[in-house]
């Protein structure tokens, strides 16, 4: 499969070298379309992301611990009928398992032994996971406020977890000048990491038998998961295997909002603190791409305030689903984009539930009581 980089800001192409992760201006690069698949393509006898492997870019040998083929659990929300997709299913208990599959398996295909990674929990410790697979040492930076029990888990892989004092952006700045000196393998900045969250497109596809569905409700941070859906449905869509993109419905804490700000055209409110702080990132580095992926799908965003965040964990919480407040903050924007229409009566909506609540006890347990 022929493959390149490309820098969708200025047209400029590269050769798709796993140890690139940014274009020599700066700007952050996407592996451009593939040809995606029809029903046949899919290699129903490997039970992990990896049998969308004919629709991924490389040829290496997977770095796989079994991600992907989440649950998708039919639920009645506020009215709306929904589907939760559990991507905390996944081997370390959130989505960036997609991406650190097949960012690692490039990375190790490539001959990596040792690798940078900065993140404020989730990102690092599936990526530990996936370096520990593949025999690569890792190094996560991760902010001071991290939760503890994501560190412990990034720990236990083996990493060297180092804490910076700060933001998240205070952390990823540390990263960035950090990786003249070693392999950088940012969940935010590397091309293949989005090849791997990609498949979340692939599997609704085939989960809702072979179709699209009508709307994708998200959380956002740095927009992996947005990003991911629109390339994956994106290829679907030229393949001729749906005929429409679903829209991409994006929910983000209002303390930390930027995307609901640009794709609204306003400024953002000043940042606080946020219990989903998986998303406190103040500038995406791919905030450009995340806002037009939202509009090419017509779709919207949402800003959820605290207590709407703090309330759904516990609503989640309350019918089975342990979130951690993050991956909430989705399913507390249910209400707000059913009145606005973007979710509709009669129409195939999925609920993307990133993380698992054991992912944050301490904040939980303030939550809960």
């Amino acid at each position: 499969m022929d493959y390149w980089y490309t820098d969708d800001r200025s047209g400029t192409r590269y050769p798709a070298d796993p140890l690139r992760w940014r274009g020599d201006d700066g700007a952050p690069l996407t592996v451009a379309p593939l040809t995606g698949l029809g029903p046949g393509d899919v290699d129903t006898g490997v039970r992990s992301l990896w049998r969308y492997r004919a629709a991924l870019p490389g040829g290496f040998p997977p770095v796989s611990l079994g991600e992907g083929c989440t649950p998708l659990v039919p639920h009645t929300w506020g009215g709306a009928d929904v589907r939760f997709k559990l991507e905390w299913f996944s081997p370390t208990g959130s989505f960036k398992d997609r991406g650190s599959s097949v960012m690692v398996s490039a990375l190790a295909g490539a001959g990596v032994k040792r690798l940078l990674e900065d993140s404020s929990g989730n990102g690092g410790s599936s990526v530990a996971a996936y370096s520990a697979a593949a025999g690569i040492a890792a190094t996560v930076l991760a902010p001071e406020g991290t939760s503890p029990a994501k560190v412990l888990q990034t720990r236990a892989y083996g990493a060297t977890v180092e804490l910076v004092p700060g933001t998240r952006d205070d952390t990823a700045a540390e990263a960035v000048r950090r990786s003249a000196d070693t392999t950088y393998a940012s969940h935010n900045w590397h091309p293949f990491f989005l090849q791997g969250t990609k498949t979340l497109a692939y599997e609704l596809w085939e989960d809702l038998g072979f179709r699209a569905p009508d709307a994708v409700v998200t959380v956002a941070g740095a927009g992996s998961i947005v990003l991911g859906c629109d390339l994956g449905f994106g290829e679907l869509l030229a393949a001729g295997s749906i005929t429409r993109r679903p829209r991409l419905l994006v929910a983000q804490p209002r303390n930390c909002s930027p995307v609901d700000a640009a794709v609204h055209d306003r400024p953002p409110p000043p940042f606080a603190p946020t219990v989903a702080e998986g998303t406190a990132i103040r500038q995406p580095v791919r905030l450009p791409e995340v806002v037009a992926a939202i509009r090419r799908s017509g779709g919207d965003t949402a800003a959820i305030d605290e207590d709407g965040i703090a309330a759904a964990a516990r609503r989640l919480a309350s019918v089975g689903l342990y979130a951690e407040p993050t991956s909430a903050t989705a399913a507390a924007a249910i209400d707000v984009f059913r009145e606005r229409g973007a979710i509709r009566p009669g129409e195939t909506t999925v609920v993307v539930l990133t993380g698992s609540g054991l992912k944050a006890p301490g904040t939980l347990r303030e939550l809960i009581g």
